[in-house]
């Protein structure tokens, strides 16, 4: 049962690193998702491909996963209300469809990630108390 918790969380955490790579391979994609109002540009989309790079490697690893798992899952709650919601006010049908598949990805990835944090409190908790 722990080896298939590994693989879990290996599994969950290679996609965030894809798309982190995705950020610094593609930024001016991203450009071109990003709300107005989000400040710094190309700047943004590099540092958050570098933080999701860097939560997919310490997942991984098994490094801080509570505190990484929470940031992760307030990144992706960021993206949900600063990219995808305003998307689903577009006047193009396919970037409102592509901005609710975005944002279902996203909210699945938050409570993945909210799970694998108190997963691996309460792992750590049974632990110490033995």
């Amino acid at each position: 049962m722990k080896n298939l918790a590994v693989l879990g969380r290996i599994l969950f955490a290679l996609p965030f690193g894809i798309m982190g790579l995705n950020h610094f391979l593609m930024t001016n994609t991203f450009l071109g998702m990003m709300s107005s109002f989000i400040p710094g540009g190309a700047y943004t989309i590099l540092l958050t491909g570098a933080l999701l790079i860097i939560a997919c490697i310490c997942i991984i690893i098994n490094y801080n996963i509570k505190l990484v798992s929470f940031s992760l899952a307030g990144l992706l709650f960021l993206f949900i209300v600063t990219i995808h919601i305003p998307g689903l006010y577009d006047t193009d049908p396919n970037k409102v469809q592509t901005a609710l598949i975005e944002l279902l990805k996203d909210t699945g990835l938050m409570g993945g990630a909210i799970m694998i944090a108190l997963y691996y409190d309460a792992l750590k908790e049974l632990s110490t108390k033995k």
